[in-house]
């Protein structure tokens, strides 16, 4: 630190630094301290040195729990790539006001609450909500369709919340882009479909990488939307760990259940940036 003083560099990295350490480093610590001890009566904690926690947690419930919790990020990092590339080519295209005002309204989700944000899509698919409420005054309904405490709901909302971090690196990707290649490619003789396959998509492989890795890393341990959308039926391995600390009160498990969460995200951010490197020596 007296080198830093030294340099002149205390301010713009001893802050940093303090801020990771006190709100990043030290609770990853504790939780993982935590995970090593059990859970005594009424909820409290008897630290006592065990594996047991780790042991339960390949339960086949639970690792259903967690398959779970990934088929619904891959499902929701997809469907934000399906809905986030037209989007994101929508703005490259436009003129330059156009794309301030597109990139104004991605970014007007982030003005507002997660929680509201969740609240705001269950009232959209609720009972008295708009779309049924359509349906019912056009007839096509005679009573309201149960959209909430359903799968659909649940990814619906996940897709809402998180397509901005979809469509944010793909725009900065496709912004980068050489266009002539489209029009060489088209020159050759090449159809639309290879163009979109076989030279855009390819020219702008670390912007999806991107993509997908800012949607489906937070996607997995998601626990405020599937509470909210899914009811107390659909469990996920975000809403089980957050349960573990709130309502058992078994902070042991829920501990150990949050350090092989961020154990599997670190292997798989490891195996992403080890392919990018392999790539990029070829």
């Amino acid at each position: 630190m007296s080198r830093w003083i030294q340099k002149g560099m205390s301010i713009p990295y001893l802050i940093p630094f303090i801020w990771f350490l006190f709100f990043l480093i030290i609770p990853l610590i504790w939780v993982l301290s935590y995970s090593f001890f059990k859970r005594g009566p009424y909820g409290t904690i008897d630290f006592e040195w065990n594996i047991a926690s780790y042991v339960r947690t390949f339960d086949w419930v639970y690792l259903s729990i967690f398959l779970k919790s990934v088929q619904l990020a891959l499902i929701t990092a997809i469907c934000s790539f399906i809905l986030g590339f037209p989007i994101a080519l929508m703005i490259v295209r436009a003129t330059p006001k156009r794309k301030l005002f597109y990139l104004i309204l991605i970014l007007v989700p982030f003005w507002t609450n997660f929680i509201v944000r969740a609240f705001a899509v269950k009232v959209f698919l609720g009972d008295y909500g708009p779309i049924n409420q359509f349906l019912i005054d056009l007839g096509w309904l005679s009573e309201p369709i149960p959209f909430t405490h359903h799968f659909l709901a649940v990814g619906f909302g996940m897709v809402s919340s998180y397509l901005p971090f979809m469509v944010l690196p793909l725009y900065s990707a496709l912004e980068g882009f050489d266009r002539s290649l489209v029009d060489a490619a088209r020159d050759l003789g090449a159809r639309s479909y290879d163009i979109i396959f076989k030279v855009l998509l390819p020219s702008i492989k670390e912007g999806i990488q991107s993509g997908f890795i800012l949607v489906f890393v937070p996607a997995l341990g998601e626990f405020v939307i599937p509470s909210v959308l899914g009811g107390a039926k659909r469990v996920y391995i975000g809403t089980l760990i957050s349960d573990q600390f709130l309502k058992t009160r078994d902070w042991p498990f829920g501990s150990a259940m949050t350090t092989l969460l961020l154990i599997w995200t670190f292997v798989a951010l490891a195996v992403v940036g080890r392919m990018r490197r392999k790539r990029a020596k070829l």
